[in-house]
């Protein structure tokens, strides 16, 4: 397993390094480390084999490396991607499926059935929780101009997030019980901001 994940690490570094374009403020090489740093953080106080923690780390690598050929439905290129990986690397295809049923549960809006999916999805959202939040929505906000065609006034990107915030619910027990007070903290920032 240590062999797998240290390949794996190797191959989606430079994957992202070399392929991600520079334009992709959000969905970068740095969210794939703060999603796999995450992961690492949920898996330690969840009790879960080490090949379910071995599928995370996997999945975590592997579930945006999409967006270096297509923005919409990049998680079908993800799949594509970690599935040529992991069989060329000899993975038993039960693995392979897991791998890929976390990556695909990272859809919008996240439906995932597992707690390994629970987890992955989770941690693609940990940023809900950052004290640096405007950072990530800021990104965002130039990656949805840039290639979703999707212009917002201030006010209207304010109420945007604030719903989205709101309304976003984390699945896993230490989302609901960790995660949340911490993204609590942004939403009563992004209502106070829209009060002006």
């Amino acid at each position: 397993m240590n062999n797998l994940l240290q390949a794996v690490r190797d191959y989606a570094i430079l994957f992202l390094t070399e392929n991600l374009s520079n334009e992709l403020t959000f969905h970068n090489i740095g969210h794939t480390y703060e999603v796999v740093s995450a992961v690492r953080e949920i898996c330690q106080e969840s009790e879960l084999s080490e090949e379910d923690i071995c599928i995370l780390q996997v999945s975590a690598w592997f579930h945006d490396c999409g967006y270096a050929f297509i923005y919409k439905g990049h998680e079908q290129e993800s799949k594509r991607i970690a599935s040529d990986f992991l069989r060329n690397f000899g993975c038993e295809k039960d693995f392979i499926q897991k791998v890929l049923q976390c990556i695909d549960s990272t859809k919008n809006p996240q439906n995932p059935i597992s707690e390994v999916e629970k987890i992955l999805c989770d941690t693609d959202l940990f940023h809900l929780t950052k004290t640096n939040y405007p950072k990530y929505e800021k990104a965002l906000r130039l990656e949805f101009e840039k290639y979703l065609g999707l212009v917002f006034t201030d006010e209207e990107w304010q109420m945007e997030n604030y719903d989205f915030l709101k309304n976003h619910q984390y699945f896993t027990e230490y989302g609901q019980n960790t995660l949340a007070k911490f993204k609590e903290v942004n939403v009563r920032l992004t209502n106070d901001f829209n009060k002006f």
